[in-house]
């Protein structure tokens, strides 16, 4: 991990060593992942088009990025992998392909990034457990005519919780909807497998993959992208081009049959489809179950040690005992979240997340759901959390000096 060796100051002018627990808003690089774009740098050039060393290279380079991002994501062979700026703008992408007439089902605990693209969205209100999220689901898709996607996350990005995706993968395929899943916080932790989970569409990003070099991913069914009119209009998505004078006749386009090429117009941020891919093989290669054992063991030791502070208050959609990845939401009692932040921060080398974590409904609905709409006050007036998020570069020293900061602030009021 580059940065895991990185010193802050802290009030005294002493320099402390950096506990890093925003992992769920970015993560930092890994090193293969830095040293998969050093090599690409000297040879780098434009792909696709040119006939040069240098960008054949480039190409190649390019391609088997979009090759182990596939294979990543356990995906069909006939899968489009689209490379995007990141989750947000893959769904973005996937919103101008809809067909005409398709009708949106969403939660209202979505990530802002899957909640606000749809034009024609039925919102569904937080479910009180899992199988109330089926059952919801399945009442929404079934009084809807027409094309249909249900639109759901695998992982919270507010608090870790898991969602049943499979299930809900089977109740939209059984009333003829697509589903697509934000896994911007679930490939981080766990593996993916869009083929065994059928699934139809998925999106990640690269800055929460340990790659923070500005690319994403959509991935899946390619019909729909296929049929669709570009997400951007330029070189690259265009086969061919006729007409047009110097004057106003219309030209004649012939947009790309290819759905991934059809959509990534314009020359493509190449060295981060490579650092994604850099960051896909080293996750694979470092085996997911010594991974999640490790982050089962730190998030259990960081939950423990909250509950036993009086005055911290952890959120929950689904209850304590719930599957989570590596994250927790909580208020303090007499601090607000900016204030429990900036104090971690300054006094103890610590990096929290503070706010409504672009889920604005959802962390709303968690604050009334425990009483609590008027603690964790944000700089705007509205009320906010704290968000703890843990990643490779954890260590169990961070996890005790974050509970023993907070033991500390709760100590003084």
């Amino acid at each position: 991990m580059l940065g895991d060796d990185l010193e802050v100051p802290v009030k005294g002018g002493r320099l402390v060593r950096y506990a890093n627990f925003d992992y769920a808003a970015s993560a930092p690089c890994l090193e293969p992942v830095s040293a998969a774009v050093a090599a690409a740098l000297p040879a780098y050039s434009s792909v696709h088009r040119g006939a040069g060393y240098a960008s054949q290279l480039t190409t190649a380079r390019y391609e088997q990025a979009r090759h182990t991002v596939r294979a990543f994501a356990g995906a069909r062979p006939g899968d489009a992998v689209v490379f995007t700026r990141n989750t947000t703008d893959a769904t973005n992408l996937l919103a101008r392909c809809l067909p005409e007439g398709t009708t949106v089902v969403v939660f209202e605990t979505e990530h802002h990034a899957s909640l606000l693209p749809w034009a024609d969205a039925v919102r569904l209100a937080p479910p009180a457990f899992p199988g109330e999220a089926v059952r919801a689901a399945d009442e929404a898709l079934a009084a809807i005519d027409g094309p249909k996607l249900l639109v759901v996350t695998a992982a919270s990005n507010v608090t870790g919780e898991l969602w049943p995706i499979a299930a809900l993968a089977h109740i939209a395929h059984r009333h003829g909807a697509r589903i697509f899943v934000d896994a911007a916080q679930l490939v981080p932790h766990r593996r993916l497998n869009l083929t065994a989970l059928d699934l139809d569409y998925v999106a990640f990003s690269g800055h929460k993959l340990y790659a923070p070099f500005g690319a994403g991913a959509l991935i899946g069914r390619a019909d729909w992208l296929a049929a669709a009119d570009p997400y951007l209009r330029g070189g690259g998505a265009s086969r061919n081009v006729n007409g047009g004078t110097a004057g106003d006749a219309p030209f004649a386009t012939e947009w790309s049959p290819d759905a991934e090429q059809r959509h990534e117009a314009g020359t493509p941020n190449v060295l981060g489809a490579v650092a994604l891919a850099a960051a896909c093989d080293a996750l694979s290669a470092t085996g997911w179950t010594s991974l999640i054992k490790e982050e089962e063991r730190l998030i259990g030791l960081l939950r423990e040690g909250l509950a036993k502070i009086g005055g911290v208050h952890e959120l929950s959609l689904w209850g304590p005992g719930h599957p989570r990845v590596g994250i927790v939401s909580f208020v303090v009692d007499g601090w607000s979240a900016r204030e429990v932040a900036e104090a971690l921060s300054s006094e103890y080398g610590i990096g929290v997340r503070d706010g409504r974590f672009c889920a604005h409904p959802f962390v709303r609905h968690l604050l009334e759901e425990a009483g609590r709409l008027d603690e964790g006050t944000c700089a705007d007036g509205t009320a906010g959390a704290v968000r703890a998020s843990i990643g490779i570069g954890t260590t169990e020293e961070h996890v005790r000096r974050l509970v023993a900061a907070l033991s500390d602030l709760v100590s003084r009021r």
